[in-house]
């Protein structure tokens, strides 16, 4: 399946919650979801996005300062390079849209295997 041409389609995602309330959340939601796009080279009609902002029960490093925690998940293209570039693309609109300095988000990155992630009314393994 390693080498099927769909076989990194399927599933970016992300999600992310702030202690900050975003100042455009639609415009945030829609610039994460073309980072995650471009970043991972998936197509952005399989991207998903959830933001939750103005959490107040947030902490980073026992300061409740603006931060962020956020998840990606994705099937096959999670690597290096490809975290780096998202990290770097996501931590640049957070401070955008939300004054939260790039040393206080987390991005944890999850490649999902294909029987694990369901679309459809199905997986992606079938």
């Amino acid at each position: 399946a390693a080498c099927d041409s769909e076989a990194n389609d399927g599933d970016p995602s992300l999600i992310l919650t702030t202690n900050v309330a975003l100042s455009d959340k639609a415009a945030f939601v829609k610039a994460c979801s073309a980072a995650i796009a471009t970043s991972l080279s998936k197509p952005e009609a399989y991207v998903a996005v959830c933001v939750t902002d103005g959490h107040e029960a947030m902490s980073f490093g026992g300061s409740t300062d603006p931060c962020a925690l956020g998840c990606v998940y994705s099937i096959g293209a999670i690597n290096q390079e490809n975290n780096g570039a998202l990290t770097k693309a996501i931590s640049e609109l957070l401070a955008a849209h939300g004054a939260v300095p790039a040393d206080r988000v987390y991005l944890n990155f999850f490649d999902v295997p294909r029987a694990n992630c369901g679309w459809s009314g199905r997986t992606f393994a079938g």
